[in-house]
């Protein structure tokens, strides 16, 4: 790719990082929440990797890392709901916020998020859904880009034969 896409690329995908995880942050006030912050950051990566490509690229995602986020984000998820199922008897209860007054106050204080708004185990969610989401698509990104790659080395070698 140009010169000028490379110089613009990098500042340009760390603006458009932070916005994702401000997307994920505000969730649970504003529209938009995990789902749409993770496809922003991801979407930022993608940029990277389309321009400088899979090597080059400023924003690496290692296997191991991604492997590591998308486990964790899968675990965080399931405690999250079975928190809510052990002391409430419903799966993904919002704790911190507690409509029914069934929840221990122990428990209400350890979800009490600092929100003038207070939204329980909403924001949580948000941070847990949007690393799911950024490393599945990153991940289907580098996977096609890795195909084109081999795809590419093959048309090299028939076009030498």
């Amino acid at each position: 790719m140009s010169t000028i896409l490379k110089i613009f690329i990098f500042p340009a995908a760390l603006i458009i990082s932070c916005l994702g995880v401000n997307t994920i942050l505000g969730g649970h006030i504003t529209p938009g929440g995990g789902f749409q912050g993770g496809a922003i950051i991801a979407g930022a990566f993608i940029f990277g990797a389309v321009i400088y490509g899979l090597k080059d690229t400023p924003i690496k995602f290692s296997h191991d890392f991604m492997a590591r986020m998308e486990s964790a984000g899968a675990l965080a998820y399931v405690f999250l709901g079975l928190a809510g199922l052990i002391f409430s008897g419903f799966y993904l209860y919002n704790l911190g916020v507690d409509l029914y007054g069934i929840i221990p106050e122990f428990i209400k204080t350890i979800f009490d998020y600092p929100d003038p708004i207070n939204a329980g185990i909403i924001p949580y969610l948000n941070f847990v859904v949007g690393i799911k989401v950024m490393v599945g698509l990153s991940a289907v990104v580098i996977a096609f880009l890795g195909f084109k790659k081999e795809f590419d080395d093959e048309e090299d070698l028939e076009e030498i034969e």
